[in-house]
């Protein structure tokens, strides 16, 4: 794929404006504020996975309406003090699939939980164990499209409330030291660690890389990839429900959240990405932390790496073991 964003001397400094709606904060408030009327853990049951040097836990927390969320929580087998947590979210598609599949951040020291996405799973992986009850709402099959017609029943209302529950909801696992959690996700995941930012006050870091749902407008004008291409094909369609939809989207877009956002990021891009194109990307780092600046005169740190020939897969493990790096050496841990 050849370059087809923005030149990286302009992506650094691009920051657009972003339609948001006026009633944007009231609307996450209260989402948040219903989702926390349920306690959160509902079952954590120790799973035998085979492995010697790590311990894992079947979890079941409430997430958006008390619907039940799946998760794995994995840390340091012998390790009794409590240890930071890295709360983990899923790519387009994906599922929770075994315990033993992502043990980087376990391996490294931390409390590690991996949130199923509920209605996911099915696209790669090994699947998901989450289903979604409220799915039968206006839009097409695919995720990015469900509910589409109206902020309340869009399907990433529910999805971005569950990660907040995650983070509620390890902060109650043994072992987890609750002031210091982190928000860690790629693509989908990226953009719902991003906004979990943008809702919980109090988190230790971020960590993102090729965040999807960031200045959503502009995706859908300069790519036909999935998943914005599902968008596209839908209102190639349902040409009456454009405005609709462009309603919807700006309540669950990333640079509106990043803006809100307080703690210090690590992000990451690559510059061949059409899945999440890098000007997407660079319009919500150029602003995160914009409104918290605002308000304190103290801009939360920053930290991107970019790839200038890589697609999606952006930095890979070179990008991961930046992280760990960066982590701890924020948290303390290396």
């Amino acid at each position: 794929m050849p370059l087809f964003d923005l030149p990286l001397d302009q992506l650094e400094r691009y920051a657009p404006e972003v339609r948001e709606p006026a009633d944007f904060d009231t609307f996450w408030h209260t989402t948040v504020k219903e989702a926390g009327t349920y306690p959160v853990l509902v079952d954590v049951r120790p799973v035998d996975t085979g492995l010697r040097m790590l311990e894992s836990w079947d979890v079941t927390f409430a997430g958006f309406g008390g619907d039940p969320v799946r998760g794995w929580f994995t840390r340091p087998r012998g390790v009794p003090e409590p240890l930071p947590a890295v709360v983990e979210y899923l790519g387009y598609g994906r599922g929770r699939g075994m315990p033993h599949e992502r043990l980087t951040w376990a391996a490294a020291g931390y409390a590690h939980l991996l949130m199923d996405s509920r209605g996911q799973g099915d696209q790669y992986g090994c699947g998901g164990d989450t289903p979604d009850p409220h799915g039968g709402t206006l839009g097409g099959p695919g995720a990015v499209v469900r509910g589409i017609h109206a902020p309340h029943t869009y399907y990433y209302r529910r999805l971005i409330t569950d990660a907040v529950r995650a983070v509620d909801a390890v902060r109650e696992l043994p072992g987890v030291d609750p002031a210091r959690v982190v928000a860690l996700g790629n693509s989908q995941g990226g953009g719902l660690a991003l906004a979990v930012a943008g809702l919980v006050p109090d988190l230790a870091a971020l960590l993102v890389s090729a965040p999807f749902l960031c200045h959503i407008q502009r995706a859908v004008e300069i790519t036909d990839a999935d998943p914005y291409g599902e968008i596209v094909r839908y209102l190639a369609v349902h040409r009456e429900a454009e405005e609709e939809v462009r309603h919807t989207l700006s309540y669950v877009d990333g640079v509106s959240f990043a803006r809100r956002a307080t703690a210090p990021v690590h992000a990451g891009t690559g510059l061949r990405d059409t899945v999440c194109p890098p000007s997407t990307v660079f319009a919500a780092y150029n602003q995160y932390g914009a409104a918290t600046a605002a308000a304190t005169e103290a801009s939360p740190a920053r930290t991107i790496h970019v790839y200038p020939f890589n697609h999606h897969e952006g930095g890979e493990a070179v990008h991961t073991q930046r992280q760990l790096r960066w982590l701890g050496d924020r948290l303390g841990t290396r």
